[in-house]
């Protein structure tokens, strides 16, 4: 006889590496609120207001603000496989792994990939990327903005400028910093931008906010071929090449989003309530004091590393604030430890990819999970499963350190 499935009893944990992270209660509210039709007008208005909360939140005035049903991975495809058209240019700038999944898909859709690669642990500095510009004359530049699996951020100030200089669209990967750090599209000249609610939004996985200008919208209508089972009569289509994917037809999707509501999928209810109560949450925080705590988290953790005597990975000068890279010490094993902090303590904390896999530790705190106690318990944590291992750091140092910095800040 077959034994029964136990119910659904996750263990407790303490979410502090680079995604997901802890969702916040509200946010997990909002998913238990009933359903609706996809058409119910109180349902697409709920749609609406999801729309002009995340025009808010990314600082835009773009029309083209809409949520992508899926991971944050989902909102990455729809635009790149909706915009590059076989044999398309592209230039990518690559500092960590996730400037490598750009490239992925860039070529999946066709795209000739031009690279411009840095150091894991650094960025990639303007006058390279304009050199590559100037060399591969691309249609699109895409570039993250955050990449977590060096825990570095790339400098924005600018680039949408120089793209737009050499007539190059700009997309922005923000999956790991909306919400956490400031992403201004209209002030950086973004012309295309995706995230996911999982990090700094304090959601679950399985929505991608995106945004984009009339610019992409009018390349990405010159390729508009509607499927013919709701095909309205008389529509003109793009004389383009067909987007390649259906589920991710970003100008279909602008249809079904736009007033005329032109049936594409059925939304994802509980999702749309969970993003749209993660933008809420920003707002009513308010993005400058939102970026502020994640700075403050930063600086509390990287004291408390450095009083461990653990020395901090890559170039701090574009460190993320909200993830921290670690170099695990000699002659201790990297996942004993980890595994130790989840077993022992409830806490999970990130390694890495590539070639930095079994060499940092990738401490989160993003969104809900970026609060004073979590920095602390799991400093202490920390401490403890490292002396496990041989380590010996003075004894509360990393406490007593990013103590000090919580208590300078109040």
């Amino acid at each position: 006889m077959t034994s029964p499935i136990a119910d659904l009893n996750p263990p407790p944990r303490i979410l502090m590496g680079p995604g997901p992270v802890d969702a916040d209660p509200r946010v997990l509210r909002a998913m238990s609120m009933p359903l609706l039709g996809q058409f119910d007008p109180a349902f697409t208005a709920y749609m609406n207001e999801a729309m002009e909360l995340y025009r808010r939140v990314y600082q835009t005035k773009n029309r083209w603000t809409f949520l992508i049903d899926g991971t944050a991975r989902a909102g990455i495809e729809t635009i790149l496989v909706s915009l590059i058209a076989p044999g398309d240019a592209v230039l990518v700038p690559i500092f960590g792994r996730f400037g490598h999944l750009l490239c992925e898909i860039a070529r999946r859709a066709g795209g000739v990939v031009h690279t411009v690669e840095a150091e894991w642990g650094t960025v990639v500095p303007l006058e390279k990327i304009e050199a590559a510009l100037k060399a591969h004359r691309p249609k699109l530049v895409a570039c993250v903005h955050g990449d977590t699996s060096t825990t570095m951020a790339q400098p924005m100030d600018g680039l949408g400028a120089l793209c737009h200089r050499h007539d190059a669209l700009l997309y922005v990967d923000a999956t790991a910093t909306l919400g956490g750090m400031d992403v201004a599209v209209d002030r950086w000249q973004v012309d295309a931008i995706s995230a996911g609610l999982q990090k700094c939004l304090s959601g679950p996985p399985g929505s991608a906010p995106i945004s984009f200008n009339d610019r992409v919208a009018e390349a990405v209508n010159r390729r508009k071929h509607v499927e013919q089972g709701i095909k309205p009569e008389g529509l003109i289509e793009g004389n383009g090449p067909i987007i390649p994917s259906n589920y991710f037809d970003l100008a279909m999707l602008m249809d079904y989003w736009s007033e005329a509501r032109l049936n594409h999928h059925t939304e994802a209810t509980s999702m749309l309530y969970a993003a749209r109560e993660c933008a809420r949450i920003v707002l009513e925080e308010g993005i400058a004091a939102r970026v502020a705590r994640h700075e403050l988290a930063s600086r509390a953790v990287t004291a408390g590393l450095t009083a461990m005597g653990l020395k901090l990975f890559g170039d701090q000068r574009h460190k993320m604030p909200n993830v921290t890279g670690v170099v695990i010490p000699d002659k201790v094993d990297g996942e004993t430890v980890r595994g130790s902090l989840l077993q022992d303590f409830g806490i999970e904390i990130g390694t890495s990819f590539g070639p930095l896999r079994g060499k940092i530790w990738r401490i989160g705190t993003m969104g809900w999970s970026c609060r004073k106690s979590n920095v602390l318990i799991c400093l202490g944590a920390l401490e403890a499963a490292l002396r496990q291992q041989g380590y010996a750091a003075p004894a509360g140092a990393g406490v007593d350190a990013a103590l000090a910095v919580y208590r300078a800040s109040e």
